[in-house]
């Protein structure tokens, strides 16, 4: 364990993902204070399971697209004598969570207003209403942090030909909360600066989860570093963000995605 993080109280939502676990493990072993949240069901219970012995592991169901979970949520923490320097927007749905649920994609002439409207829901509007929430509960009482988590995706079209005859597809709305992402996280910046909080957007790249070989070389032959990134890969660049290294760093977006964004 080193202390790279030891004075932060790092909030996350959306924690219990193959992302979202690994941070909360490396912040963990780096000092940190953590408050997971995420929807009830496994994902929650196997963060509960692995961290249950850690007193520094704090978890609350929260579902970051109802707005009334959320104006509850900080004063909930509060009220437990903890104070977040650090919020982590990391809940998404996402296409391999769509594939976990047994989800299908559709073609985009077929793509139902209620499936882009969900995805925005959770995935900006979610990041929306926290960074509301932090804006009455927190903002100018302390220096604080946000960082928007977005994907290689927000500024980067996908090339479609890699999910054909694959379980899973690259959707509109995804793409398109993925780059909202990073404007809000532009709009804040600016709007709180004066009260010296940091604002920032990381931009993961296509993260290995047990895909199949044929998915992995298609993907990887678009990667300047020739492969997929292994979790603890982004949240290398994770810690940093939360730590006080980062202080001089807002309103950027950090593209952790192997040089995909630069070809």
């Amino acid at each position: 364990m080193d202390d790279q993080l030891k004075d932060q109280t790092i909030f996350i939502t959306g924690s219990g993902g193959v992302l979202g676990s690994t941070y909360i493990k490396r912040m963990l072993a780096a000092g940190a204070t953590v408050i997971g949240t995420d929807l009830p069901g496994h994902r929650a219970d196997a963060l509960l399971d692995a961290h249950k012995d850690n007193r520094q592991f704090h978890f609350f169901e929260l579902d970051v697209s109802s707005e009334s979970q959320i104006e509850g949520i900080f004063k909930q923490i509060q009220s437990q004598g903890l104070a977040p320097n650090v919020v982590l927007n990391n809940a998404a749905i996402t296409g391999e969570m769509l594939v976990g649920e047994g989800g299908v994609f559709p073609d985009f002439a077929d793509t139902s207003l209620e499936d882009w409207e969900r995805t925005m829901r959770t995935n900006l509007t979610g990041a929306f209403l926290i960074a509301r929430q932090m804006d009455r509960d927190i903002i100018g009482k302390y220096p604080c942090k946000l960082i928007n988590v977005a994907s290689m995706y927000a500024l980067n079209g996908p090339h479609h030909q890699i999910y054909e005859g694959m379980p899973f597809k690259s959707f509109s709305a995804y793409s398109a909360t993925k780059a909202g992402i990073h404007g809000l996280t532009l709009w804040l910046a600016g709007y709180w600066a004066k009260h010296k909080v940091t604002v920032n957007t990381i931009a993961p790249g296509a993260v290995f989860n047990g895909h199949s070989d044929e998915f992995q070389s298609r993907v990887s032959e678009l990667i300047m570093a020739g492969r997929m990134a292994e979790p603890d890969e982004i949240a290398d660049a994770m810690l940093f963000l939360c730590s006080p290294q980062s202080g001089y760093v807002t309103g950027q977006m950090i593209n952790v995605d192997g040089g995909f964004s630069g070809w």
